[in-house]
């Protein structure tokens, strides 16, 4: 799905934006780092993973703990998966950049390896743009 499908699908996402925030490989796309992801992979507050249960979506839990949803075939939601701040991008909030390089890091997957090689070549553009 590209920035656009992801951006329908969070514009009918019933769920408070103050709640949860786009992370990985989805967070790429929405900055522009990447031009497609598969799904879309979220991080909540435990208050809206507790919405979320009651709600009878399914989860299971991770290594540290906290609940992980999967609602429908495209959205996995993520309890207390945060490093760094939030931005806000098209009205959306999103890791930052550090954050996502962070949890990169985190999972330290070769295609993780990779998609940190793309946000610094993303980074790079951006600052030699600001140095002309």
């Amino acid at each position: 799905m590209n920035k656009q499908d992801i951006i329908s699908i969070l514009n009918d996402f019933s769920y408070s934006r103050s709640e949860y925030w786009v992370i990985t490989g989805s967070a790429m796309v929405l900055y522009g780092i990447r031009e497609q992801t598969h799904d879309i992979d979220m991080g909540c507050t435990s208050k809206m993973a507790d919405i979320l249960e009651s709600d009878g979506y399914p989860y299971s839990l991770t290594e540290s703990g906290n609940r992980k949803f999967k609602i429908g075939e495209n959205i996995e939601v993520f309890e207390n998966w945060i490093k760094d701040t939030i931005d806000i991008v098209d009205n959306i909030p999103v890791i930052s950049i550090k954050g996502l390089v962070l949890m990169k890091q985190e999972l330290g997957r070769d295609k993780d390896k990779k998609d940190i090689a793309l946000i610094k070549e993303y980074l790079g553009t951006k600052i030699e743009l600001v140095e002309i």
